[in-house]
């Protein structure tokens, strides 16, 4: 909701809503009708992997821009037995939405990427990453634009680690880290926001904003 508030700001006033989850579909549907009334919302369900109901949407709405978020990004749930749904809907999803989109002649593919895909030591990051390589492979003189931005960690976003250091502290600790040397870099959701359509913007095609 605050990409889309700030975009917003921009002049669009026809926006898409493509989501696999019912209720983040509801929620945002929802924000939409009281903060931003004017704004042309379409919601619609489905899943990144499915390229025949990608297919349906680009054909029936033919977005200008695409805001591409949809991951799998919790680092330890997304080892092991969890590996492969990891790679196909970070990896395979990514290469449905990008190819519908320079299919059906979308202006610019925007790519929300990870700082875990710098020198990646998990299947998150890896297959963000692969992610990220899928759409520079994509890249085609005159084509779709693609762009890719990485994020650290988010405050209050989706997956955010801070609810659950909320948790602990009220419980009484202890507050746990991946390893007593970590040093975490955190942002606001309003800068991370910025950041994405300030890529969307600087991007010709082919880079990796960090």
């Amino acid at each position: 909701s605050e990409l889309c508030r700030q975009l917003a700001r921009f002049g669009p006033r026809n926006l898409v809503l493509f989501e696999q989850s019912e209720f983040a579909l509801y929620t945002l549907e929802q924000w939409f009708s009281i903060h931003m009334p004017d704004i042309a919302l379409v919601s619609l369900a489905g899943d990144v992997k499915d390229a025949a109901r990608l297919a349906e949407v680009f054909e029936a709405h033919g977005p200008q821009v695409v805001f591409h978020a949809a991951a799998y990004k919790h680092v330890r749930l997304m080892e092991n037995e969890n590996a492969w749904e990891a790679v196909r809907n970070n990896v395979l999803g990514t290469l449905r939405v990008a190819e519908a989109a320079q299919r059906h002649g979308t202006a610019e593919f925007v790519f929300i990427s990870t700082d875990k895909a710098v020198n990646p030591t998990s299947v998150m990051g890896a297959s963000k990453r692969i992610a990220e390589m899928v759409c520079q492979g994509l890249q085609r003189p005159g084509g779709t634009r693609f762009v890719m931005v990485r994020f650290g960690n988010v405050l209050g976003s989706n997956g955010s680690v801070i609810p659950k250091f909320r948790e602990q502290i009220a419980r009484g600790g202890p507050v746990t880290v991946t390893h007593p040397d970590i040093v975490r870099y955190f942002m606001s959701i309003p800068e991370a926001a910025q950041l994405v359509l300030q890529a969307g913007l600087m991007g010709q095609g082919g880079e990796v904003f960090v």
